[in-house]
């Protein structure tokens, strides 16, 4: 299962522990290796050199809750 009522799925859902259910990040299209690697890369290369994190795209944010 990968949608929620309730996104994201509270940690204490019985979904998580139930043995014929298996919870997958909800995503809209099929990740490419080649540019995930480089997206990766770059974001590493980018802490190393002192950027802060916060000028990274895509940070995840879990106050927001994603």
């Amino acid at each position: 299962l990968d949608v929620f009522r309730t996104e994201p799925l509270p940690a204490a859902h019985p979904f998580w522990k139930h043995p014929l259910i298996t919870v997958t990040p909800h995503t809209s299209a099929r990740t490419l290796r080649e540019e995930s690697i480089a997206q990766i890369a770059g974001k590493i290369a980018a802490l190393q050199a002192g950027q802060p994190i916060a000028s990274l795209a895509g940070v995840v944010d879990p106050k927001k809750g994603y």
